[in-house]
């Protein structure tokens, strides 16, 4: 998922909470300050700002219908580039503001003017993120790292700027006796502390030098995200329909898309989305290998492509500011702000769950060997998984995937957001609002209840060169209150293979899973309830949850009947089908687990040495060996390909974050399951507005307890995915 990047407090990924009031009285933890109060604070933290007139044209307020819009069709690399210059001008401008204020620090004319300090760049910077992920290619690619190591300096400066930490801090530290209610005290101790983790108790050499590596650090990260995109724009070209024997008429028709690059024959794209179909179901096992070893080696070629001096330097910038912070390794540091609080508490799930599913692991390879006659290599996993699925389950994945076409789907995930939340969706005609691509299609999102509009919705669901992989949700503008509710902006971002016209795009079950996941993410944020700006975003070991909980409604039978028919005859999906589903449905469980918790393991492993590894490749092979890693499958993200670590700090040694979030998924799903409804409405309207809502105005493990009525059971995770509970 992909956030907006915060200058302010840091530049870190993860956004400070934020709240604020003119601190005239206590109110219950979650509270939110009464309407006159609120009205009051914004205008002390108003006249506080210059107002200053922006020339840049993406820097404008955004104008149009629904409180303003994106203006896609205005942008332009060089437009961007000036307005992203002209924007950290206009912030830096709030900052000194703030920060020489002659007036005594407050709650509203210190933390509530930062929640609006910066406003234009914001603006500038959410067209920034789709452009350079969206859309890419060599004048994105330019600008990006160009303005990298500028927005990490001017993040720097802002944490580093003396005056501004001593308001907050005297705020922070003198919440009580300033009458600050729990909201506020909690913004003030969390924005201190942040800025404190981000260097600004450092004296002058310290702050010089943590200027330095983090300014390193951005030109690190552009440099690794810009070489794994070159390796994924590539392709394996098989000459003859032999080589694509096997693959169901769909991904053959994908795998054609060779014509519209001038090439004979079929062209098998470096991307998850391509690889993982032929692997699972091409019969030429050479041409599997050839494939596979392609895709896993993204990044690992010893070319220009290749990033494991790029990481090896990553990790030493990192150890070296962990270390100059006062912390023994990069992760005690990015730990400090998460549910897990400590590496060995998040290395404590990952052997309670690795050990049942590396031994089921074993279970599945002498399954698939009985059926081979000879030991599994890696590209043979998927493909004999699937002989063995069909052997014990009479179950092929060609037999679902007629009832998954990719706008069925859709009109599924928006059926479990009415019945849970009373949200509506209704598409936009082409053309109401600007897009980046003429693909994009959006969606009004109304609250059923009352009519009110709550957010548009934008869908980017094709593959394109220059885009980033994977799968993805942005939001353009949350939800807050500090200076009037505006609708919200959100998308969720595919790779799926864009058709021919008139062709349907019939995506896997665990695609299906993957769009309802990311929607998740979006559900949460188009459910915000928040005060503050910064609210809005939580721990990174949190917002997995509401994403991976969602993924649960799709073979819900509700959504099965209403929305997912098969695409020629319109037949729901047979109750036969769906039971083979269930009955397989923790069949491969071993190899799912196995491959994403070895990377989480690894990650973890990387960012906790005493002295940084310098050689990756072999660094990797000795984590991958230390904790016993089958030979029949490899990490679902090797280092030298692991966007989630290396293109930025969001999910470097919190990879373990998707496991942590799943345990209170799985908990959250049996919940619901053991009610006898699953789209149980009470419990919907709890986890809506304890667990949703509230963003991050409390801590999120006490919310937790406030939903369930106890901590998560990890024996819920371990039950889901079919492994031993004691």
């Amino acid at each position: 998922m992909h956030r907006r990047q915060l200058l302010i407090a840091g530049g870190s990924l993860m956004a400070l909470s934020a709240c604020a009031s003119t601190g005239s009285g206590a109110a219950p933890a979650g509270s939110a300050p009464a309407a006159m109060d609120l009205a009051e604070e914004a205008r002390i933290a108003r006249a506080v700002l210059p107002k200053a007139t922006p020339k840049a044209e993406l820097l404008q307020p955004w104008t149009g219908p629904y409180d303003g819009v994106p203006p896609f069709d205005k942008v332009t690399p060089a437009k961007l580039r000036e307005a992203m210059l002209e924007g950290i001008e206009l912030q830096r401008a709030d900052i000194a503001a703030i920060a020489n204020n002659p007036e005594p620090p407050t709650f509203a004319n210190t933390l509530a003017a930062m929640e609006l300090a910066g406003e234009p760049l914001d603006r500038a910077s959410n067209i920034y993120g789709v452009m350079t992920s969206n859309i890419g290619g060599e004048a994105y690619d330019a600008v990006d790292t160009e303005l990298s190591p500028i927005l990490s300096a001017a993040s720097d400066e802002i944490t580093f700027n003396e005056k501004l930490f001593q308001r907050i801090k005297t705020v922070a530290d003198n919440a009580d006796a300033l009458g600050l209610s729990p909201q506020q005290k909690r913004l003030a101790e969390r924005r201190r502390d942040a800025f404190i983790r981000s260097g600004a108790n450092l004296d002058a050499a310290g702050k010089a030098e943590l200027g330095r590596i983090n300014t390193a650090l951005s030109n690190a990260f552009t440099r690794f995200g810009q070489k794994v995109v070159a390796d994924e724009n590539s392709w394996t070209l098989i000459p003859n329909e032999a080589g694509v024997a096997g693959l169901p008429a769909s991904n053959k028709a994908a795998a054609a898309a060779a014509r519209s690059r001038n090439l004979q024959g079929w062209a098998i794209l470096n991307t998850r989305s391509a690889v993982d179909p032929f692997l699972t179901f091409a019969d030429d096992r050479a041409l599997r290998e050839q494939v596979w070893k392609k895709f896993v080696n993204r990044g690992d070629n010893g070319d220009a492509n290749d990033t494991n001096a790029t990481i090896a330097e990553i990790v030493k910038l990192r150890d070296q500011r962990a270390k100059l912070l006062g912390y023994k390794n990069h992760a005690e540091l990015r730990m400090q702000d998460t549910m897990a609080k400590t590496p060995a508490n998040a290395q404590n799930l990952m052997d309670r769950v690795w050990a049942p599913a590396k031994a089921r692991v074993a279970e599945e390879v002498a399954d698939m060997k009985a059926i081979a006659g000879f030991d599994i290599e890696p590209w043979d996993y998927l493909y004999f998984a699937e002989k063995v699925r069909k052997a014990k389950y009479d179950l092929d994945q060609n037999q679902l995937k007629p009832y998954f076409e990719l706008n069925a789907v859709r009109a599924g995930s928006f059926a479990m957001a009415e019945r849970l939340y009373g949200f509506k969706f209704t598409k936009l005609p082409k053309g109401s609002v600007p897009t980046f691509e003429p693909d994009v299609e959006v969606y009004e999102l109304h609250d059923k209840a009352t009519g009110k509009l709550i957010g548009l919705y934008y869908t980017d669901d094709y593959a394109r060169p220059g885009k980033r992989s994977g799968a993805w949700m942005t939001t353009y503008r949350s939800f807050s209150t500090l200076d009037g509710s505006k609708v919200i902006l959100g998308s969720n971002n595919n790779n799926f293979t864009k058709p021919e016209p008139g062709e349907p795009v019939l995506i896997s079950l665990d695609d299906a899973e993957t769009l309802f996941h990311e929607f998740g993410h979006t559900l949460h944020y188009f459910s915000s309830n928040v005060t503050y700006p910064s609210f809005g975003n939580t721990p990174r070991d949190f917002v997995e949850y509401p994403s991976q909980v969602h993924e649960h409604w799709v073979l819900s039978r509700p959504i099965l009947d209403g929305y997912l028919k098969h695409y020629q005859t319109g037949e729901a999906m047979p109750q036969a089908l769906v039971d083979k589903i269930q009955a397989s449905s923790t069949f491969n469980q071993g190899y799912a687990t196995v491959s994403y918790l070895s990377s989480a393991i690894v990650d973890m492993d990387l960012h906790t040495q005493a002295t940084p590894p310098t050689d990756i490749d072999a660094f990797e092979k000795a984590s991958l060996t230390r904790i016993g890693m089958p030979k029949e499958i490899v990490m679902r993200h090797r280092l030298p390909q692991f966007n989630h670590l290396f293109t930025s700090d969001a999910y470097s040694a919190g990879y373990y974050s998707y496991l942590w979030s799943e345990t209170m998924d799985a908990d959250t799903w049996a919940y619901f399951e053991e009610s006898g409804d699953v789209f149980n409405p009470d419990i919907a309207g709890r986890f809506k507005s304890i667990m949703l809502a509230p963003g991050n105005t409390t801590d999120r493990a006490e919310a937790y307890r406030a939903f369930r009525g106890r901590d998560p059971d990890v024996a819920a995770l371990l039950k889901v995915r079919g492994f031993p509970v004691s």
